[in-house]
């Protein structure tokens, strides 16, 4: 028998922790082991997910950065474009810079020739400065050239446009046989035509009738009672010519003209029942008749006489695409 007041006293042993039997403590032991290693791979698989997610977020603001740097990349690369262009533009605007200041320093010195002439020698053509000028770059004389050099010994017979033919011509076939772009740009600048060989070739032939052009129409302005379809009749040959021709006249001559051109009676607006033939001097239709049948308030109907046999008989135009016709047979 124990007494109460005994289990109190620290003397009486009393266990501290609960005992089990052999088999529950194995028991425990191995339930306890098999949390332990649940709560491993519970951490193994939540490090791994981690991980993953960290390498996905990882991975996807590389890949946003791989983006980035190609966008900059594609816009550096334009931006190069963009300026090697622009690059290029301004070499080729210095070179034009360039080649503009020497042909200004060649109209400087030709004007200077000019401006220099022995008058009593040359009267209205070119002088011998201004030839001398422009065949400083002439070192070698061409079988085939026109030597500018004999024009200054012998000034040509006839007017001033021949004269600057003769020495557009040379330049051009200065530059054709030298290949050299200043020489076709100057015979352009006197001859008046792009600066191509064609252009400055059909040019030279159309001062070519300049000289004949003159004569016919001086002539038929001489005829006592001289009227406009008589002009036009001459004039309309030379049509190509007229800016050129009109230079070479007196002032008496261009007066006569406009006086004879305001004299002709004519309708001040084409319309119906109108004799027409096309505006364009370098259309087919600008040599032939048609008269106007319709009138439809911005444009006209035209049926033209070329065209009676044709299944097509009419076409619309623009009032100021037509003018009134000024034929022989008018």
């Amino acid at each position: 028998m124990i007494n109460n007041t005994d289990l109190d006293a620290p003397s009486v042993p009393l266990p501290r922790e609960r005992s089990y039997p052999a088999e529950y403590t194995e028991a425990i032991a191995a339930i306890e082991e098999r949390h332990k290693q649940e709560l491993e791979r519970l951490s193994q698989e939540l490090r791994i997910g981690l991980q993953t997610e960290a390498t996905a977020k990882a991975e996807e603001q590389v890949q946003e950065q791989i983006q980035s740097l190609q966008q900059l990349f594609k816009q550096q690369k334009e931006e190069n474009i963009q300026l090697q262009q622009r690059l290029d533009e301004m070499e080729g605007l210095r070179k034009l810079e360039i080649e503009n200041q020497q042909l200004q320093q060649r109209i400087q010195e030709l004007e200077n020739a000019v401006q220099q002439r022995p008058s009593q020698q040359w009267g209205n053509t070119m002088t011998q400065q201004a030839t001398k000028a422009l065949n400083k770059q002439v070192k070698l004389a061409l079988e085939k050239t026109i030597d500018l050099r004999s024009l200054a010994q012998e000034p040509p017979k006839e007017n001033a446009q021949e004269c600057l033919r003769l020495m557009g011509m040379a330049l051009k076939n200065l530059a054709s046989a030298m290949n050299n772009t200043q020489a076709l740009e100057a015979a352009a600048i006197i001859l008046g035509s792009e600066p191509t060989p064609s252009a400055i070739a059909y040019r030279a032939e159309q001062l070519e009738m300049l000289p004949q052009a003159i004569s016919d129409i001086r002539r038929v302005l001489s005829k006592p009672g001289c009227s406009w379809q008589e002009f036009w009749d001459i004039a309309q040959e030379y049509e190509v010519i007229k800016q050129d021709y009109w230079g070479e006249l007196t002032s008496e001559e261009t007066d006569l003209i406009t006086a004879l051109q305001n004299a002709f009676s004519q309708p001040d607006i084409i319309g119906v029942g109108s004799i027409v033939a096309h505006a364009d001097p370098y259309r087919t239709l600008y040599v032939e008749r048609g008269e106007v049948v319709e009138d439809l308030g911005e444009e006209l109907v035209v049926a033209w006489d070329c065209w009676k046999e044709r299944s097509k008989k009419t076409e619309r135009y623009f009032r100021d695409e037509l003018r009134f016709w000024q034929g022989k047979n008018q």
